[in-house]
């Protein structure tokens, strides 16, 4: 008799698999996000399970690895993310929000591969050809040479691109709607979405042209599915944003071919995804100065740097509970240490007051570098006493309020002085005569080693 295939249970969220059915997945922590799934015993005569191997060649460490081929889509900030451009038979995955502006920004890149001459195929799984038209229209390239096509069936989808020529790029919108005929599940399961992920990247390889899988995410913000679809694909790129703002971000969280600490910045407009060459302009065009509070910080994101606004509101604790503490682009724990920071070794008082923060413009900031800017901020908005409209901050605050060194003092610098700023708050030196190269032109700066000289300074100042 045929042996009946075992059955085991598959985690949507991260692929954990587990021999019997539970609440929880141990694994990720999600609750009733276990799938049954079936699998196939192979047979004793296959040649899969009798076969042997053939023996593979080694090769030693040394020799030339030429870099390899890119295609510039003509998106500037795209092609910055993705390390110069598209390697041939590489595989992206770009995750984000629904209706963040993935399908826009992935049309707008075909649709410029496609006018540089390019055969570019755009298959969706979630629109009619006719609203892709539609879409090209707004967007103002529905005359560009595009080949369209909608359909979730993976095999008819692989039999199409073999029988296309030339092909340099493939766009799927998206691998959650693909469906593979010889899976017994629903699109979007697990199963479905690897199965049809591998089916895919296997023709990509084989045939050497660019595809691109437009990912959901999840509530937290995770590419929903299988983790293991993070680890197939040559670069794991998200695409961040909040509504509420104009701007978005393209961050890379994994680049076989690149760096994954550059950002693509943008604007949605009427017209669809515009790039943004200047973002410090643009995060600090509504800044208002004399207001207390308030405080530039000089960022770095990749090798660009940005010029950001931090903004802090204290108000008296309300009701008897704990005081409140509210953090929009920024780490709230990292908030924490420095209230502690300023209040033992400074000895302002906010234990008392609630605390808003918030990083202007929507974008979130990850590097301790800010800390100096937060302190300034919270030091303005507790004294009443704007800071300068013209300075900008940036320096590690340690457990002790000493102001720690941080990478590319210089490119901050350069940045502050290109759009006008004449003083720049910064951690002092190591050592006297230690290597910094000269300050901007117009650009003064005041060095500091603890943060109780920034607030006796201020004092001073007042």
């Amino acid at each position: 008799m045929a042996k009946k295939p075992s059955r085991h249970f598959v985690c949507r969220a991260c692929g954990a698999v587990y021999p019997k059915w539970v609440g929880q997945c141990e694994a990720c922590g999600e609750w009733n996000t276990l799938v049954e799934e079936a699998v196939e015993p192979l047979a004793a005569s296959s040649p899969r399970a009798s076969g042997k191997g053939r023996r593979v060649k080694l090769e030693g460490l040394e020799g030339m690895a030429a870099p390899p081929p890119r295609t510039q889509t003509g998106i500037i900030e795209l092609d910055r993310v993705l390390g110069g451009g598209l390697v041939p038979a590489s595989v992206v995955l770009v995750g984000g929000d629904p209706g963040i502006g993935k399908s826009t920004l992935l049309l707008q890149a075909a649709c410029r591969l496609a006018g540089k001459g390019e055969r570019v195929l755009y298959i969706s799984g979630e629109e009619a050809v006719d609203q892709i038209r539609l879409r090209a229209l707004r967007l103002g390239v529905g005359t560009a040479a595009l080949d369209l096509a909608a359909s979730i069936n993976v095999m008819d989808i692989v039999a199409t691109l073999e029988a296309e020529p030339d092909v340099k790029a493939v766009v799927i919108d998206s691998i959650q709607t693909m469906w593979l005929e010889t899976v017994e599940s629903a699109p979007g399961t697990v199963s479905q979405v690897r199965a049809c992920a591998f089916e895919l990247i296997r023709l990509a390889k084989r045939r050497g042209f660019s595809l691109i899988l437009v990912g959901h995410v999840t509530k937290e913000g995770a590419l929903a599915g299988p983790r293991v679809l993070e680890h197939m694909v040559d670069a794991v790129m998200y695409f961040e944003g909040d509504r509420g703002h104009q701007f978005r971000i393209l961050r890379a969280a994994k680049n076989r071919f690149g760096a994954t600490d550059e950002i693509g910045v943008f604007a949605m407009t009427d017209r669809g995804l515009e790039e943004v060459s200047n973002p410090s302009a643009l995060f600090l065009a509504e800044r208002r100065g004399n207001i207390a509070g308030s405080a530039v910080f000089a960022g770095l994101e990749g090798t660009r740097p940005v010029l950001l606004e931090v903004q802090a509101l204290l108000s008296p604790k309300s009701g008897d509970g704990a005081p409140r503490r509210a953090v929009v682009g920024w780490d709230s724990g990292r908030l924490s240490m420095l209230l502690a920071v300023l209040e033992t070794r400074c000895g302002l008082k906010l234990s008392g007051m609630d605390v808003y923060l918030n990083v202007a413009g929507g974008l979130k900031v990850a590097e301790p570098a800010a800390d100096l800017a937060v302190a300034a901020a919270l030091i303005s908005a507790a004294s009443g006493v704007p800071t300068s409209s013209g300075e900008v901050y940036f320096g590690e605050v340690g457990l002790s309020g000493e102001i720690r060194q941080v990478a590319q003092a210089d490119a901050r610098l350069k940045e502050a002085a290109k759009l006008g700023f004449d003083h720049a708050v910064l951690p002092r030196r190591v050592a006297r005569g230690s290597a910094r190269s000269k300050p901007p032109e117009g650009l003064a700066l005041r060095e500091i080693g603890h943060l109780s000289d920034m607030i006796s300074a201020d004092m001073e100042a007042d």
